[in-house]
């Protein structure tokens, strides 16, 4: 794969970066293969990623066991990728709480993760107060003047907070949700990042499994999204490729897109993402009707919000 650079923080990835929630614990759709994987299927996905060259592996503290299998699996190849973790602390305005919750979510992921740098740390979910109020920033930007991390930012859910992460001169890295149905990033967020040079990482390529087949076992209550994927899904057709290829190469086509995480537990959705990165951009009218496919109840882009399954 050709390389692309991580905004300005000159740290070299891969369009096509490893997200690792599906190793740590059960999530996605119910369909039948969306349950946490061995320890020794995941330790097999994790070096199959590396040996076909995928640069960025993205995990948190909130993801299960995934830190803990990641640093026995690659415990020998630290030079081998670039590590991306998250943290997240009770939003209680307290900076001496906020510091030692930091302070404490990095230690334990320095030694599960057994490294002692970690080379992205994000802050998970954080919301337009935390990220106005920039204590958590700051105590990330101590560690990073410390050298114990390389680069920080936030992990958004919203254009709000995304904005405001974007304010904050300290974020070098925002990841957030882009997708063919959530294309609210293209309108503010992308551009003000490729302006400020801040890293975009993809999340949500699929939309937790709605643009893939497992659409089919949506709840009633998620219908419109079914019938939207039904409705983007005949449009890859026409271009000849499946829905999950449409996806990713509509979102890495975008140019403020540094990275586009495959959140799997399968090597065959990971090597078929690969195959997407490589086959380039969409023509402009398969865009063109892709951005034509509307979801009008925006909350039903926000899988927290969505009812359980």
């Amino acid at each position: 794969m050709h390389e692309r650079i991580l905004g300005r923080t000159g740290i070299r990835v891969t369009p096509i970066a490893l997200g690792t929630v599906e190793l740590g614990l059960d999530y996605g759709i119910p369909s039948g293969d969306h349950r946490q994987p061995s320890r020794a299927v995941a330790a097999a996905l994790l070096h199959a990623a590396l040996d076909r060259g995928v640069r960025l592996i993205d995990t948190a503290r909130a993801y299960g066991a995934a830190e803990g299998i990641i640093g026995e699996a690659l415990a020998a190849r630290h030079d081998a990728y670039v590590l991306a973790t998250k943290v997240s602390f009770a939003e209680d305005g307290d900076a001496d709480a906020i510091r030692r919750t930091i302070e404490e979510s990095l230690a334990t992921s320095r030694a599960l993760l057994r490294r002692e740098r970690l080379d992205v740390v994000l802050l998970h979910s954080a919301s337009v107060a935390v990220l106005h109020q920039g204590v958590a920033l700051g105590v990330l930007d101590d560690y990073r003047r410390a050298g114990v991390i390389g680069a920080i930012g936030a992990s958004t859910y919203g254009e709000a907070a995304a904005l405001a992460a974007l304010d904050d001169p300290r974020c070098d890295v925002l990841q957030i949700a882009y997708n063919l149905l959530d294309r609210r990033p293209e309108a503010r967020v992308l551009p003000r990042a490729a302006a400020a040079g801040v890293a975009i990482v993809v999340r949500s390529v699929l939309l937790k499994g709605v643009l893939t087949h497992r659409a089919a076992w949506l709840p009633e209550a998620l219908a419109p999204l079914r019938q939207a994927s039904q409705q983007l899904a005949a449009i890859a057709g026409q271009s000849g490729i499946g829905l999950p290829e449409l996806a990713y190469r509509y979102v890495l086509a975008h140019p403020a897109v540094s990275a586009a995480l495959v959140g799997t537990a399968h090597q065959r959705e990971l090597d078929d993402a690969l195959g997407f990165a490589a086959a380039g951009p969409l023509d402009a009218t398969t865009c063109d009707a892709v951005r034509a496919v509307t979801i009008d109840d925006e909350r039903l882009l926000d899988p927290p919000t969505w009812p359980a399954m």
